[in-house]
């Protein structure tokens, strides 16, 4: 077969522009990239070998190889693992996985020296050896297949691609080092960086080619050992290896589980959000091993998807070697790990939330992980009381964040519900008009802003007794509670007078609206919007339709205020004659101005456009005669 000559995915060449203008200072880790992905196809290949032995059969000792050439200036990181075929190369080398595509562009800030972090973010830490070398080239054979490929790139926006003959099983990934990069030909610096970054590797990394190579780290299974042989640096770079990340961990959590079932678990929290977070998907990237031996990092039943931020490894002892991915999906063993994992991960968040000295910092975790953890007050019952001493959030009464027994301690007497509104923005929540009568009571409501919350909150309902109420529903009875100092009373517009405006907008708006009442809630607005007590709540409906997941939508109860000054001047010409005709547009121009402060698009703008003209107009006088 002839040489092909492909060009890279966009993306792609955008993150080599930026590996290759990088003045990244800590250029060595490319080399803990390549060894762990060496180190990962060695494992793909063991457990591909449970089932078909004949894959390994000619060379069955597993190991990675760092081999110099100071006469050729390249260094050359070989494993002996599952390899690639040609389409695997394409796919792994040409482009960057398709739903972490847009996540990476979304990412990119312009400045080299931060968006060269995001390589190991985005599972592409093979580009990195671009900062060290002006040419790579890999040489690859997938096992149980009989062709080799060779493929070669300078990183300048195109590969190329050729048949290789005689290659044995596993990669080769060769690097023509830049001229300033001599120091990686060096064998002291490759075996510092080695310990530093790949002691942890589980199987023997060698330095040369021949039997008598010498091994640079201490090829054991670091969870296998015990916390107090571990240092802190050792931990952050196997974090780095098992998640392949670039930040540090923000919590590590290892033990061992004893008793009816036995299994090591290594995990850690990361301190940065991974940018698959929200993939649909919603898959964890926590490795399952049986007894050493890598299995799968697709295990669906191993830790909740409401915790698939995790990273790390799961080591069990009871599961079979030979256990297949569909095996799993039922293994009563998996499940009794999927429980004592989910609950010792929640027990330890618990403890770092109810820390004060921690608060900042758990704060920081719940700004990148708590949408995700709410998923689980929905999905996970059983665990459902600890996901809530877990949750945050933004209120009317604190700048920061606050947790729902903070809320319960701060409510006023006569108060009987866990009041919330629920948008897009704090911001814009926290001027909503529905907490006019809130705010002026002294009554705080929780802002929520994830669209998880829509979910959750009819699912949980109460909280230590007391209701879930969200403010844009009609029923907000604030008449039971008691105020810390009581308002100055407001002028008030009388009953009959009220009776006869609100019947004339509800002759007026007709089926445009469910039903118009006086409002107990409006202290400065002049109307608003709320739904009804059994409809569905009004930012959960705009979520559905932007999702075309509901067609028709609910009628809402306009609210009027009978202390603002423009709804006593409308009752004052209710009870006229002709009235009807004189308030009917504005009846329509009050409902569009309390769809506008709801976000909420006006069904017809350009009567809106009109009658406001014409209000206008109405309003100016004419200029004095000379």
């Amino acid at each position: 077969m002839t040489e092909e000559r492909l060009s890279f995915q966009a993306e792609v060449s955008r993150l080599l522009d930026i590996v290759a203008h990088s003045l990244y200072s800590d250029k060595e880790v490319f080399l803990r990239e390549l060894v762990s992905n060496a180190s990962d196809a060695c494992d793909r290949l063991r457990y591909a070998s449970l089932t078909q032995p004949e894959l390994s059969a000619d060379d069955p000792d597993l190991r990675i190889r760092l081999v110099v050439d100071e006469q050729a200036r390249t260094l050359t990181v070989a494993d002996n693992g599952v390899g690639m075929s040609r389409d695997d190369l394409i796919e792994n080398l040409g482009t960057i996985a398709r739903s972490g595509t847009a996540a990476f562009l979304g990412r990119l800030t312009g400045d080299a020296r931060k968006d060269v972090n995001l390589i190991g973010q985005f599972g592409v830490g093979f580009y990195s050896a671009f900062m060290v070398a002006d040419r790579v080239e890999v040489l690859t054979r997938k096992a149980g297949e009989d062709a080799g490929w060779r493929w070669l790139s300078d990183g300048r926006g195109e590969f190329t691609i050729s048949e290789a003959p005689g290659l044995p099983r596993g990669t080769r990934v060769v690097l023509h080092l830049k001229e300033e990069e001599g120091e990686f030909l060096e064998e002291a610096r490759l075996r510092a960086v080695v310990r530093k970054y790949s002691d942890h590797i589980a199987l023997p990394i060698l330095l040369g080619d021949g039997d008598g190579a010498p091994t640079l780290n201490r090829a054991s299974a670091l969870w296998t050992r015990s916390r107090s042989e571990i240092t802190e640096d050792e931990y952050k770079e196997f974090y780095h290896h098992a998640g392949h990340a670039f930040d540090d961990p923000w919590l590590t959590l290892h033990w061992r589980a004893e008793g009816k079932i036995e299994y090591t678990s290594l995990l850690f929290v990361p301190s940065s959000r991974p940018f698959d977070l929200f993939d649909p998907a919603r898959k964890h990237r926590v490795k399952l091993y049986v007894r050493r031996v890598f299995i799968t990092d697709e295990a669906e039943g191993l830790v909740p998807a409401y915790l698939r931020f995790l990273r790390g490894v799961v080591d069990s002892e009871d599961l079979p070697l030979n256990v297949s991915r569909e095996m799993l999906q039922h293994n009563p063993v998996l499940s009794r790990m999927r429980a004592g994992i989910t609950r010792r991960v929640l027990g330890d968040l618990v403890r770092k939330a109810e820390d004060a000295e921690q608060a900042e910092a758990y704060g920081r975790f719940w700004e990148a992980f708590g949408a995700v953890l709410k998923e689980g007050l929905y999905e996970d019952a059983e665990n459902r009381d600890q996901i809530l001493k877990l949750c945050r959030f933004r209120s009317t009464a604190a700048d920061g964040l606050v947790s729902l027994a903070d809320y319960l301690g701060r409510m006023k007497e006569g108060q009987d519900a866990v009041y919330y509104i629920t948008g897009e923005d704090a911001d814009a929540l926290m001027r909503s008009p529905q907490l006019e009568g809130f705010r002026a009571k002294g009554v705080e409501v929780l802002l929520l802003t994830d669209p998880v919350d829509e979910f959750w909150l009819p699912t949980v309902g109460e909280y230590e007794g007391r209701r879930f109420k969200s403010v844009t529903r009609g029923g907000a009875d604030l008449s039971k509670v008691k105020a810390e100092t009581a308002p100055e009373p407001a002028e008030t517009v009388p009953e009959g007078a009220m009776g006869s405006l609100i019947a004339l907008f509800k002759t007026t708006l007709g089926d445009a609206v469910k039903d118009v009442r006086a409002s107990e809630r409006l202290t400065d607005s002049a109307v608003c919007l709320v739904a009804d007590e059994g409809d569905m709540d009004m930012h959960l409906e705009r979520l559905l339709k932007q999702h075309r997941q509901l067609s028709a939508e609910a009628r809402r109860i306009l609210e009027v205020n009978p202390a603002h000054p423009l709804i006593r001047r409308l009752a004052e010409q209710a009870g006229g004659d002709g009235a009807a005709s004189g308030l009917e547009d504005v009846a329509w121009l009050l409902l569009d101005q309390a769809r506008i402060v709801e976000g909420e698009p006006l069904p017809d703008p350009a009567a809106f456009s009109r009658r406001l003209a014409s209000l206008l107009e109405k309003g100016i006088a004419p200029p004095l005669a000379a």
